[in-house]
């Protein structure tokens, strides 16, 4: 098992990786962090805002589904927003390198970090 601490120096590994975070969904505070070229303070509030749009959509579409993850493809990055399995209200922000990034692998790394993530 890896603590918060732990999480997001794993999806570091990953070729391409800028920053993570695993933030707590509820406050948009991170509750860990690691890495740099995102302002990850400002990205864990704005990423809570999205999260809560999309659970509010759902609803309102009457889905009875849940979010495994959120991508965001920018011209130079992917964010990757992955809700945790493990506990509600939490989820994974990762910041990578379109360039240099394999987007599948990360996909897979954030669902392997959130399996092994502990509260």
């Amino acid at each position: 098992m890896a603590t918060i601490k732990q999480s997001p120096e794993d999806l570091l590994t990953l070729d391409g990786a800028l920053c993570a975070a695993v933030v707590d969904a509820s406050s948009g505070m991170m509750l860990g962090s690691m890495g740099s070229g995102v302002d990850l303070e400002v990205a864990a509030a704005g990423n809570t805002e999205v999260v809560r749009a999309k659970l509010k959509t759902m609803r309102a579409l009457g889905l009875n589904d849940v979010i495994e993850d959120i991508l965001i493809t920018l011209g130079k990055q992917y964010h990757i927003i992955r809700l945790s399995a493990r506990k509600e209200g939490v989820f994974i922000y990762y910041v990578l390198d379109k360039q240099r990034a394999n987007l599948a692998m990360a996909r897979r790394k954030t669902a392997d970090v959130d399996k092994e993530l502990n509260f």
